[in-house]
């Protein structure tokens, strides 16, 4: 649950801003040298006067380009002066995206190394090249996927953790790697056909950075199980699963402890974890760490005491340099703000600040939560990535058709309806149910229910009985064969 701010997690620099005063004094030099064409063109008169009738100019945009993840482009022009929250926003609007705050936009800085775009900060003070190219990512892994609200948002999440294990950034075992494939299939591809999928149907598909044979069969035995599981479904087995991971959400940060051993700095949802030879050695919970701060290259954590301790404990690790440091100190920041607490810590107020001015200024998990339950619009249609290498050409009964229909017949256009199934003994749940589904029909006669699924699988008791539960029932386009699920949203 988070948490309100507090003396738990005390985030400043203070005691090190003499030290890094000229480290912050070369960084904002070199701001200034990159805004100088700018105070020029401020300062410097113009060669020829300026009519009184002339209007002033247009504001200057600078064009973008962003890598999508599903490795597409979008490109466009942002004004010149803009902050990274206006280049996200116009992103997630392109994406049709409203569950935003899990995502980000990265670049890369002089030394190849991974930056979060600020959003509280002009692009241009941050960007120190040109051109100005982003690449779109999630950025705070969501502990229960089954919490989202929208597909859509859970269908970019799988993107994302499907890049992590490509590229080894979440480490998977034969059997994972082939679950989570299997599932990534029938998301994209839908039920498994003989008369369309040949010996080799998986084979463009990429499940592991090392993929062998033995791992795509097993995939396709596993997928051919699935008939009848829509691509949504698909998608939240695959969530179910592949949050289970140890390095799931996990962002990692090269260093050395103090006897210069070569670790691996983590930081995640939960806290911040070291790891060494691919093994995790520590663990430290957000509760746990009473402060973290930085000086120069080294990192540091204060540790509360524990149950048989009576003096705090400071942990330092040297980072690569300077800007590593910051920079993870910064993720912690990010992380432990968004997690842990219910809203951001507000800045501080005076016109003397010792230390770093930063803040993570977006809004924190419990907030996004509760913006996401306010939700009101239909489900947004969306093709996934590579399914429309594989969308039917034509219907069951021979017809021609377009949409976003793939193998098994299933829409992905669906209209959410919020239901409550109460536990009430003196309540007929298989009716109150059916009156669900037929309430849905009555507003949505152009919609068809084919059948209902009631998850219960994070239910105490998966029998007949339906435990109280906040649910959502969906109704799909009745174009071609539609379904309407109702799907457990919390815990109880």
């Amino acid at each position: 649950m988070p948490t309100q701010p507090g003396p738990e997690f005390e985030v400043n620099r203070a005691e090190e801003f003499s030290q890094t005063k000229e480290t912050d004094q070369e960084s904002k030099l070199i701001d200034d040298n990159r805004d100088m064409d700018d105070v020029s063109e401020k300062t410097t008169p113009s060669k020829t006067p300026k009519s009184p009738q002339k209007t002033s100019k247009r504001p200057k945009t600078v064009p973008f380009k962003v890598t999508l993840m599903d490795t597409s482009e979008y490109e466009g022009g942002i004004e010149k002066h803009c902050k990274g929250q206006s280049l996200l926003d116009l992103v997630c609007e392109h994406l049709n995206l409203l569950e935003k705050d899990y995502f980000g936009l990265t670049f890369s800085d002089v030394d190849s190394q991974k930056n979060w775009l600020d959003p509280s900060k002009e692009i241009k003070k941050q960007m120190r090249t040109a051109p100005w190219h982003f690449a779109f990512s999630v950025k705070f892994y969501p502990p229960d996927p089954s919490q989202l609200t929208e597909d859509i948002t859970r269908y970019y999440l799988c993107l994302q953790l499907r890049d992590d294990m490509l590229s080894g950034r979440l480490p998977c075992s034969f059997v994972t790697h082939a679950l989570l494939g299997s599932y990534a299939v029938q998301a994209e591809l839908g039920d498994y056909d003989a008369n369309d999928h040949g010996p080799d149907y998986v084979t463009d598909f990429r499940f592991a950075p090392n993929q062998t044979r033995e791992l795509e069969e097993r995939v396709m035995e596993l997928h051919r199980n699935y008939r009848g599981m829509t691509p949504a479904e698909a998608e939240i087995n695959f969530l179910e699963n592949a949050k289970k991971l140890s390095m799931y959400g996990v962002d990692l940060h090269h260093a050395k402890d103090s006897e210069g051993i070569d670790i691996m700095l983590g930081v995640c949802a939960n806290g911040l974890l070291i790891y060494r030879d691919r093994l995790r050695i520590n663990r430290f919970a957000w509760p746990k760490i009473l402060k973290i701060s930085y000086k120069r290259s080294n990192f540091y954590i204060k540790i509360r005491p524990g149950e048989y301790e009576q003096f705090e404990s400071t942990i330092g690790f040297k980072l690569p340099n300077h800007r590593a440091a910051k920079r993870l100190w910064k993720v912690c920041i990010e992380h432990h703000t968004f997690f842990r607490l219910v809203s951001p810590e507000p800045p501080p107020k005076g016109f003397l600040v010792m230390g770093s001015k930063f803040r993570y200024s977006g809004r924190t998990q419990a907030q996004t939560r509760q913006a996401s339950s306010l939700i009101d619009r239909p489900a947004p249609h969306f093709e996934r990535s590579t399914s429309k290498r594989y969308l039917l050409s034509r219907s069951l009964d021979g017809g021609q058709f377009q949409g976003g229909t793939v193998k098994g017949g299933y829409s992905e256009t669906r209209i959410e309806k919020r239901i409550i199934i109460t536990g009430d003994d003196d309540v007929d749940q298989h009716q109150a149910l059916a009156m669900a589904i037929q309430e849905a029909k009555q507003q949505h006669p152009d919609m068809l229910v084919t059948k209902a699924v009631v998850d219960c699988s994070k239910l105490p008791t998966v029998y007949t009985t339906i435990k109280p539960t906040d649910a959502t029932i969906s109704v799909s386009s009745a174009t071609q064969y539609a379904s309407a699920c109702l799907f457990s949203q919390n815990r109880l």
